[in-house]
């Protein structure tokens, strides 16, 4: 019963939360004007600048922030107890990471969609975009890796969640055309699309599940990680290279053709998946059987503080959202009072995502896994996932099957036969990971392209070239050989991407801080949230590379290191300008031609 008011309550807080202080940032602090030019209409050319309904860009918006990013970190996090992990999700998502989503799309809405690496060098100084821009291209670079590899293994895992995820591609392609070309409305092919993904789902369980092992005849599969490489030909390693021509596609298509519709019929896809694990608390009521604080933690275990706030990562607060924020969906917000809704709601929405893997882990576990044979039950089944050595529970297979059977467990609850269940909670964390997968490399296109400026390559402005390297780099970096072959070299950056992810929400921080304090505005509400930002990631950034060089882990030292000079480097370019910045406004952007009514003092705003 524990677990239905745990969940009650933190539904109640959000949707609080959105209605007073979200209120609060839209009106008071960032002064929304539904009357402002936006750049989907300033800039409107059918790609990439496309006026959206708010409905369909709230669904691209959080399919693409919400990857497995809210549900492996909480699932790792709450070895240490259910309650930091908890109270961090809540507490960081409203004050934090729902702030610093709002915040970069705001900005970047009054910056023609800029991103947030450009905003830098207007708000900050030139250097600091250059800093920020190549932060953004390594941060990229790690994201496309790890997802990459992520959705190959859960592939690799669950055979049975692949029929579904690539059915969407086609039922996509076929919803763009009919709103965008027909004009057609959303409620049929929304109903239509949701059905057919999940038919897909149950044809994917019962009766076609795609086991590339299988039809190879290539055993991977042997109870551990190391199982699922065994060469240039495993199943891993050929799932990335599929899903990585696949983003390939994505990038350089119009956004109205493919990914945006993708992701807005897959956000039902995945509302309804969260429905059914709700539902299943309800029906089940099952109390926690995880430790509200973990006192048995082994000493090869991380310390809490400061660990805990960069493994839940994106559960809390994320960098990458401000990517989101500015490199897409700023370029389709059709209006400044949708912006309260996508930016600041999404992030509340992935905390309640957050929330529920919390309880399908602590508390879902304890209605039942098979352990050597014999079902299990209570805090029995929560230790035979997260006993033992932090080196053994901390595995990608292991915290992804965490949630798949607790998570299954709750969905079965609901009379759904459990085979299905566990399948429907397969395909949600893979359409989560395709969603984050594609935009990211779309993403690294835009700053491959504004590096180009940099570096002076116009070769690069091309998309077709940019899109090349931000895929052969993810990918060089996903295959990176190591200890079990191709492939799994790539899961050892998995600790990196969440000090890495939280330390750019830092750097994002300060970027709107200097907006709000360059048009006299209050500052005052991101000073706790950046100081966090700032601080806590770069502390376990410099414990982890001080262990990383200790066991001669170079690549990681490296890139580690890289990214805390990087960031220190900006930190001082910033305290260097702060002073003088404040009530001087930045460099004005190029006219339009025809000149738009986006000149106006961004200091009357308020009224």
């Amino acid at each position: 019963m524990t677990s239905v008011v745990i969940a009650l309550l933190s539904g109640v807080g959000f949707i609080a939360a959105y209605h007073t202080y979200g209120r609060y940032l839209a009106r008071k602090i960032f002064c929304i004007d539904p009357n402002a030019a936006v750049p989907s209409q300033e800039l409107e050319d059918g790609v990439d600048y496309v006026p959206t309904r708010k409905e369909v860009l709230f669904g691209h918006h959080f399919v693409s922030i919400a990857g497995t990013g809210p549900i492996v970190g909480p699932a790792i996090a709450i070895f240490w107890g259910w309650l930091p992990a908890l109270l961090w999700v809540l507490l960081g998502s409203i004050f934090i990471g729902a702030v610093h989503d709002f915040g970069a799309l705001v900005v970047s809405l009054r910056s023609r969609g800029q991103s947030i690496g450009d905003i830098a060098g207007r708000m900050i100084s030139p250097r600091a975009r250059v800093l920020f821009l190549v932060v953004l291209f390594f941060v990229l670079m790690v994201v496309i890796a790890i997802f990459g590899l992520v959705i190959a293994v859960i592939f690799s895992i669950y055979p049975q969640s692949v029929l579904s995820v690539w059915v969407a591609m086609p039922v996509a392609v076929g919803v763009g055309f009919w709103i965008y070309r027909r004009g057609g409305h959303l409620l049929a092919p929304s109903v239509l699309a949701l059905v057919i993904l999940y038919a897909a789902v149950a044809i994917g369980v019962y009766w076609c599940p795609i086991d590339l092992s299988a039809l190879l005849r290539m055993p991977l599969y042997a109870g551990n990680e190391a199982g699922f490489f065994s060469g240039l030909g495993s199943v891993v390693v050929i799932w990335t290279g599929v899903l990585l021509v696949y983003c390939f596609i994505a990038s350089v298509l119009p956004v109205w053709m493919l990914l945006q519709p993708r992701d807005y019929i897959n956000s039902h896809q995945l509302l309804v998946a969260l429905v059914l694990l709700a539902l299943g608390l309800l029906v089940a009521r099952p109390d926690m059987v995880a430790p509200a604080i973990n006192g048995n933690v082994p000493a090869d275990a991380p310390l809490m503080f400061p660990f805990l706030f960069i493994t839940v990562a994106c559960g809390a607060v994320s960098g990458f959202h401000c990517l989101v924020s500015s490199g897409t969906s700023s370029k389709q917000l059709r209006n400044e009072a949708d912006a309260q809704f996508v930016g600041y709601g999404s992030m509340l929405v992935e905390g309640m995502l957050a929330v529920i893997v919390i309880l399908a882990c602590g508390a879902g576990l304890g209605l039942g896994v098979m352990e050597k044979g014999q079902t299990i039950t209570g805090a029995a089944a929560w230790s035979a996932y997260y006993g033992g050595e932090w080196g053994a529970m901390s595995g990608l297979a292991r915290n992804v099957g965490a949630f798949i059977e607790g998570g299954g467990n709750l969905i079965a609850a609901t009379g759904i036969p459990p085979r299905l269940a566990v399948g429907i909670t397969a395909v949600m964390i893979a359409c989560f990971a395709a969603t984050t997968l594609d935009t990211a490399t779309r993403l690294q296109r835009y700053i491959v392209q504004e590096l180009a400026d940099v570096v002076r390559v116009p070769a690069l402005h091309n998309k077709y070239a940019a899109t090349t390297v931000a895929v052969v780099t993810g990918g060089a970096l996903a295959l990176l050989p190591g200890p079990n072959g191709p492939g799994s070299g790539g899961l050892i950056l998995w600790p990196l991407f969440g000090a890495i992810n939280q330390l750019l929400a830092g750097l994002a921080f300060l970027v709107v801080a200097f907006y709000l304090i360059r048009h006299n505005r209050p500052a005052w509400v991101l000073a706790a949230p950046l100081a966090i930002m700032v601080a806590l990631p770069a502390w376990a950034m410099g414990i982890n590379v001080s262990n990383w060089i200790a066991k001669h882990n170079w690549l990681l030292a490296a890139i580690g290191s890289a990214v805390l000079l990087l960031e220190g480097w900006m930190v001082v370019e910033a305290a260097l300008m702060w002073k003088s910045a404040r009530g001087v406004l930045p460099e004005a952007l190029p006219p339009l031609k025809p000149a738009t009514a986006s000149a106006l003092d961004e200091r009357e705003r308020c009224g």
